[in-house]
């Protein structure tokens, strides 16, 4: 395991301010899914944040991406990823 200061994402928890309580907040996590939501339109869906509760984002799954069996592939290797990697507080995401 590397020490915390040379971990790859390191920088971008020094850069990246940080609330008083370490908490993310839904702008954050919104701003994120912003981000996301393009891909997903393109192909005829969407995200919506229903709730962050601690490192838990949850999420529901909009138009084309309700229905689809490919869902929680779009979920865990897109959207999770993507939250993951810009907010290093994120733990899970959950479809709701």
């Amino acid at each position: 395991m590397l020490p915390s200061d040379k971990h790859p994402r390191a920088e971008l928890r020094r850069r990246r301010p940080i609330d008083e309580d370490e908490n993310m907040t839904n702008e954050e996590v919104q701003a994120v899914l912003d981000k996301i939501r393009p891909a997903l339109q393109a192909d005829g869906g969407d995200v919506e944040l229903v709730a962050v509760e601690g490192g838990v984002v949850k999420v529901s799954l909009q138009g084309a991406c309700r229905g689809c069996p490919m869902s929680q592939l779009t979920l865990a290797n897109g959207v999770e990823r993507v939250l993951k990697s810009e907010l290093p507080e994120v733990e899970r995401v959950e479809a709701v």
